[in-house]
């Protein structure tokens, strides 16, 4: 919840005037539980959308980094109250484990890709299939230069987060007509 890719993408929604909840999954930092592969995240994505209903009641947007990205795909898609979904940095192997994305047939809420081109965990054929796979509306944005944390490459050295926000802002405007 502290990293940069995490904290850039809450600064892009509160640009809007968007409140954000940023929570850690099980076991990460002084969080409670032990680490479940996916399955005991996904509960507590849903946690946070009942905190979120029951305390704003407004209607949600789900952004989600990496793992983050790949739990809150599965917890939301199909959730009523989740009007969209961004995923910055899917992954499709990491750190031993391979993710597979046959569910996002069935998600018809509005999702957005953001990834770099040079992305170790999320290499472009698996990331243009996991997108194929997607139902409509969706978009998959490559951001030239970067690697998985949207930092910037050998040949482009320059972070890409601002690129990043820059996206998703876009997506904002376009989707839910915010300004």
């Amino acid at each position: 919840m502290h990293n940069k890719v995490v904290y850039h993408a809450m600064k892009a929604f509160s640009s809007f005037g968007l409140p954000t909840l940023r929570f850690n999954f099980r076991s990460v930092g002084l969080s409670e539980g032990v680490f479940d592969h996916g399955r005991g995240e996904q509960e507590d994505v849903r946690a946070a959308l009942a905190w979120l209903e029951t305390n704003l009641k407004l209607p949600i947007l789900f952004a989600g980094f990496s793992f983050g990205s790949y739990v809150g795909l599965r917890a939301c898609c199909g959730d009523a109250r989740v009007k969209g979904l961004v995923a910055l940095g899917l992954p499709a192997h990491a750190e031993g484990r391979d993710y597979t994305y046959g569910f996002l047939s069935q998600c018809t809420q509005s999702k957005l890709f953001i990834s770099g081109d040079h992305d170790q965990y999320g290499p472009r054929p698996q990331l243009e299939e996991a997108f194929a796979a997607a139902s409509e509306p969706k978009r998959l944005v490559l951001i030239e230069g970067a690697e998985h944390f949207f930092q910037g490459t050998a040949g482009s050295p320059a972070p890409k987060l601002k690129r990043m926000q820059e996206e998703i802002g876009r997506w904002l405007r376009e989707k839910f007509s915010l300004k």
